[in-house]
């Protein structure tokens, strides 16, 4: 028991390895489904799974970043740059909404139940019908 601790991961490098993991295996079954017929589509399908590749790629990111400080900070950043975008869609389409709908969306994506998870009473919601980006 006393070798216990010492044999696991810290809490940190755990939630990076699950990020990582999921990403793969997201990837993964977005490939299975295929590429989209519709030109904007599979614009938009290539820029989401090229930018979240990128998360993963450890050569995109300086080497005092951990894999965790990736995860906790570079939302942050996409999440600037559609604010950025955005603010030049006309209001009268909602551009907020519209972000926020696709927010969501990606958040419900990127839930992974755990192992221990599936004592709680909760649902997950994992739609990844229709094209919010």
């Amino acid at each position: 028991m006393c070798g216990d601790l010492e044999e696991e991961a810290r809490p940190e490098e755990e939630v990076y390895a699950r990020f990582v993991a999921h990403v793969h295996s997201f990837l993964a079954g977005l490939k299975r489904k295929g590429k989209s017929k519709d030109e904007i589509h599979a614009h938009l399908d290539n820029l989401f799974r090229d930018n979240l590749f990128s998360l993963v790629d450890e050569k995109k990111a300086p080497d005092e970043m951990t894999g965790y400080h990736r995860i906790a900070m570079e939302p942050l950043v996409f999440a600037r740059l559609a604010g950025f975008i955005a603010a030049h869609v006309p209001l009268s389409e909602d551009p907020l909404r519209r972000v926020i709908e696709a927010l969501m969306v990606g958040y419900s994506e990127g839930e992974v139940t755990l192992a221990h998870d599936h004592d709680h009473a909760h649902g997950h919601h994992h739609g990844h019908g229709g094209h919010t980006h």
